[in-house]
């Protein structure tokens, strides 16, 4: 056993120190081994060590995800470190794991003794951010304190001028009206023995800032808030408790206007010092308050400044080479006081000039008043801006080295990586994960620059499988699908957008609301969380039984008041849900695809009478929709790319036959398109599987290098550096495409690196948490190829190479997981356990469709 030791180790899908919101948290590791080892763990022990004291458990089995907790149940605010090994029928042991700090988080409403206070005559709609106060003695040394804190705004919280923890815009944006998360701090460092100040800033935020392209700021309240529960153990013995009540204060600060569409703006503040108020008690249920899944919002990266250009105006723009999701940094020296400083932020240059349409309402700037200071450091708080460029004003003679990017994003993991031997198919993977690395703010958003930044459903729909594979979005993603539940309307209809800022005026839209069953389901595929499954199982059912609802007897829904195919290539740039593809096809392939999620939730949740049920309405609604739309030839209404994408690849088609119509006519469009693609946002992620699955893999490849728009390479031939809304967003002169509707950092179509993954790499669950998984690469046109994961189960490596002297495929199995190996060219599986295993034909392997 001393070549395997412990890997990760986790608590639920929280970081170590994160706070966990159950008493009985579930724990998870992976094992490394070295290349040969045959090892067969067969049982694990369990260390929780807290201050009064250490236990151990055994626990029987190999599994490692999310093993229940093993321990009597704990209470809120307990804490402790849990440690694991591993052992096998010979009795050897792994060493410990890294000791992994577990905190609980306050699990009844009554744990809150704090209120929310909001100030008195300060922080109105359209005044500055202000600040919550209170001064504190305390008798002695702290051995240990804690803080537990929200908001109804975002927060920054700081302890004697020093800021707590490293999360920005905390909590985040939940659907506020039923769930609103709290943070928790240890603060025994910040704390000392005497006088110590306590300054909560609140900002607008998505509470009370600026939301949608309407600009609106009606959503959820017009006070904001703040919740400071501080708890504390002095050296003496002394223990107390400190919260927020009509006892603080309230004051103003240098932060004179902040929103997250708009910028921020800061000012000194004036000779008298900041203007003072009371403050008053906010109502508010506790019972709403529930700590975060997974990690919070933090600066993941830091650009610099590579080059700076004058525009032909004459203003002075820094370009980061990178199109990102952040704030800038900005050193100034020697500038007078009350020099105007501004920070004007765009995706990309329009004429030489900041393209600013793309924006819509959002004026994206922050702006500031110098203090005099011999250096200053400009840089917001309390808002963020999607931008490649920023154009500075006031900063003569201005260094790039003085300026630099602060990459903002939910702080996940990163868990999937892909290489081959096209650089530019390199650089569509590179975009797409700089495009979800932007847009996973807290939520998953559609873009980050303009006045949207919303959850809209369909976008993560698509995008979820590619999502999971390249980052640990177990808890950011769960966490976002109980906002989800909570926002569903009574009649099981989903929201298009989530949180919703539209409350009660969605109709169902097929392929938006169809996140309530894919997400979950793609989720458990790649993390095996069945309690997630559980806990979303109502919602993904309320959804099915609600479209099932609005289908004829035939099980065919002929709906109306859809988005369909959103941003079909060949729709009319002011009316980008005018696709080629029929609503009633595509919503009836989407009731058949949910039906059948449902049916598989429930075989995994052991619920067999469901199973069977939702098993037999996907089969009615298949019946219908091949009598209804499907001709003996395998011709699908609408006759387009996504209508035969989405029904070869949903399963739609069981007869032969038309299965092979479907293909050859789905060929023939492609081959009159010269392979550009003409789907939107529910075609694209199928279309390179539906032309494999029909025996066209030479056609998927054409279509997956194109260069011409629309095309997934024109961008990066154009220069981007993440995904685009559009495919031409930049026309091919230059231009910025004339839709008022373009974002260059919009993840949907990046929905293709689930193909690169999945059939380049040849990579895919076969059970939930890759515990068996297939490896069964398609080659194309290419020599080599590589896929990593850091799954569940531990470390999977893919990599192969072809050549004039043949073929080569070495796969690297974690201890405890089985892979199924088909090998191009060869008719049988291969079935291998842990170890590397490499696989040679003597000569090359010739791609399907090329024959």
């Amino acid at each position: 056993m001393t070549a395997l030791r412990v890997g990760a180790l986790a608590v639920e899908q929280g970081e170590s120190g994160a706070v966990v919101g159950t008493d009985r948290p579930r724990l998870s590791w992976t094992l490394i081994g070295g290349e040969g080892d045959r090892i067969v763990p067969i049982h694990a022990e369990v260390e929780w060590a807290t201050a009064v004291g250490v236990e151990t458990r055994l626990l029987d089995g190999a599994s490692a995800i999310l093993r229940p907790w093993p321990f009597e149940s704990l209470r809120s605010r307990d804490a402790g470190a849990v440690r694991v090994r591993v052992g096998d029928a010979e009795g050897q042991w792994t060493q410990w794991s890294e000791p992994f700090a577990v905190v609980v988080g306050l699990l009844e409403a009554s744990d809150w003794t704090a209120s929310f206070i909001s100030p008195q005559g300060l922080g109105g709609m359209d005044a500055g951010a202000p600040v919550l106060t209170k001064d504190v003695v305390l008798g002695a040394p702290v051995r240990e304190a804690r803080v537990w804190i929200t908001a109804l705004g975002i927060y920054v919280l700081r302890i004697n001028g020093i800021r707590v923890g490293t999360d920005e815009l905390a909590p985040g944006w939940t659907a506020y009206e039923q769930r609103l998360r709290y943070q928790s701090y240890d603060v025994r460092p910040h704390l000392r023995a005497g006088a110590n100040r306590i300054e909560m800033t609140l900002g607008n935020g998505w509470y009370r800032g600026n939301l949608t392209w309407e600009m609106d700021r009606s959503n959820y309240g017009d006070r904001l808030a703040g919740l400071v529960q501080l708890e504390a153990a002095l050296d003496d013995g002394t223990e107390l408790q400190i919260g927020t009540d009509e006892s603080w204060g309230a004051e103003t600060c240098e932060i004179v206007a902040d929103d997250l569409y708009n910028g921020e703006s800061r000012a000194p503040l004036a000779a008298g010092g900041p203007v003072r108020s009371g403050v008053e008690v906010v109502d508010f249920d506790a019972a709403r308050l529930v700590p975060r899944r997974g990690p919070a919002v933090r600066v993941t990266d830091t650009l610099p400044g590579l080059q700076k250009l004058v525009t032909p105006s004459g203003r002075t723009v820094v370009d980061f080479g990178q199109n990102l999701v952040g704030r800038v940094r900005l050193t100034v020296r020697g500038l007078p006081a009350g020099t105007e400083v501004t920070v004007k932020h765009a995706e990309v240059l329009a004429g030489g000039e900041l393209a600013l349409r793309p924006l819509g309402h959002a004026k994206a700037t922050c702006s500031y008043l110098t203090s005099g200071a011999a250096e200053e450091v400009l840089v917001p708080s309390l808002t963020f801006s999607g931008f490649r460029y920023a154009q500075i004003d006031g900063v003569p003679d201005l260094d790039p080295a003085d300026v630099s990017a602060e990459v903002l994003g939910t702080d996940l993991v990163r868990t999937g990586w892909f290489e081959c031997s096209d650089t530019r198919l390199e650089q569509l993977h590179r975009n797409i994960v700089w495009g979800a690395r932007g847009n996973f703010l807290d939520v998953p958003t559609d873009c980050p620059q303009r006045a949207e930044r919303l959850g809209w459903t369909g976008d993560i729909q698509v995008f979820a499988p590619t999502a999971n594979f390249l980052f640990d979005t177990s808890g950011f993603l769960s966490g976002w699908l109980e906002d989800l539940a909570a926002e569903q309307l009574d009649d099981g209809s989903v929201p298009w957008i989530v949180p919703n800022v539209y409350p009660g005026e969605w109709s169902p839209a097929a392929g938006w609301g169809d996140a309530a069953t894919i997400v979950p389901l793609s989720l458990h595929d790649a993390f095996a969380d069945d309690g997630m499954l559980a806990r979303q199982y109502a919602s993904m059912t309320r959804w099915v039984d609600r479209i099932a609802g609005l289908a004829d007897d035939r099980g065919v829904w002929f709906a109306t008041g859809q988005i369909g195919d959103w941003l079909d290539p060949d729709a009319p740039a002011e009316d980008p849900a005018a696709a080629k593809a029929d609503p009633a096809v595509v919503a009836t392939a989407y009731l058949f695809r949910s039906a059948q999620n449902v049916a598989e939730a429930a075989r995994r949740l052991c619920r067999a009478d469901d199973a069977e049920a939702y098993a037999r309405l996907a089969a009615r609604v298949a019946d219908g929709f091949n009598a209804e739309f499907v001709d003996a030839e395998g011709r699908i209404r609408s006759d387009c790319q996504t209508v035969y994408a989405i029904g070869i690849t949903f399963g739609l088609l069981s007869d032969p036959e038309r299965l092979t119509g479907a293909g050859r006519r789905l060929a023939e469009l492609v081959e009159a398109a010269d392979a550009t693609v003409s789907t939107g946002f529910l075609g694209t992620p199928h279309i390179l599987d539906a032309l494999h699955l029909t025996g066209r893999t030479d056609l998927a490849f054409r279509m997956l290098t194109q260069t011409s728009s629309p095309s997934w390479l024109y961008a990066v031939e154009m220069g981007a550096t993440t995904m685009w809304e559009r495919w031409d967003a930049l026309l091919p002169d230059g231009r910025v495409h004339p839709g008022s509707m373009t974002s260059f950092n919009h993840y949907a179509y990046g929905a293709v690196a689930d193909f690169l993954h999945r059939r380049v790499g040849g990579l895919r669950p076969l059970e939930p948490g890759y515990r068996r998984f297939a490896v069964e690469p398609i080659l194309g046109d290419l020599s080599s190829a590589t896929v990593v994961l850091d799954s569940v189960s531990g470390r999977i490596e893919v990599r192969w190479e072809q050549g004039s002297d043949g073929f080569e495929l070495e796969v690297v199995v974690p201890p405890t997981a089985v892979a199924v190996v088909r090998v191009p060219g060869e008719d049988a599986p291969i079935e291998c356990g842990a170890g590397v295993h490499r696989f040679r034909r003597a000569v090359a392997v010739i791609p399907a469709g090329d024959a």
